[in-house]
């Protein structure tokens, strides 16, 4: 017996059952992280309005913030035209979304020419991860 809600049937989830996450800051539009969910972590994050990821290396869900602190608040849950991506507009707690304590976790940017480029770091830590994972 199928306990999925009908609208879980829309999503294409890769081989592996799972389809890649977007989470977006809801005031402004930053890209925050990208994660993976399984349909049980879609299907919570639904029903609670708070992210929950599937962790590929853990294997089990994630909670965002269960260790942090730093929850994500979903306010908008879309799906891309292709039902492939999911996106979360949420609200991040603490400023925080990535594990090294800096607000994206895309802080590094390509520069230089393409012979001699490298990627800069440069997005501050707001807080130090020693402080966050205890």
């Amino acid at each position: 017996m199928n306990t999925s809600p009908a609208w879980m049937a829309e999503v294409v989830f890769d081989d592996n059952g799972l389809v890649p996450a977007i989470a977006q800051d809801a005031e402004n539009g930053q890209i925050l992280m990208v994660a993976w969910m399984n349909s049980e972590a879609l299907a919570e994050t639904a029903a609670t309005g708070r992210a929950v990821y599937w962790s590929r290396s853990r294997r089990r869900l994630w909670r965002k913030g269960e260790e942090s602190g730093h929850v994500q608040h979903v306010h908008d849950l879309r799906l891309d035209c292709d039902g492939d991506v999911v996106l979360l507009k949420v609200h991040q707690d603490g400023g925080i979304a990535c594990h090294t304590g800096r607000a994206s976790c895309f802080f590094r940017r390509l520069e230089g020419t393409s012979d001699h480029a490298e990627w800069k770091t440069v997005d501050p830590v707001l807080k130090d991860p020693e402080q966050i994972y205890k």
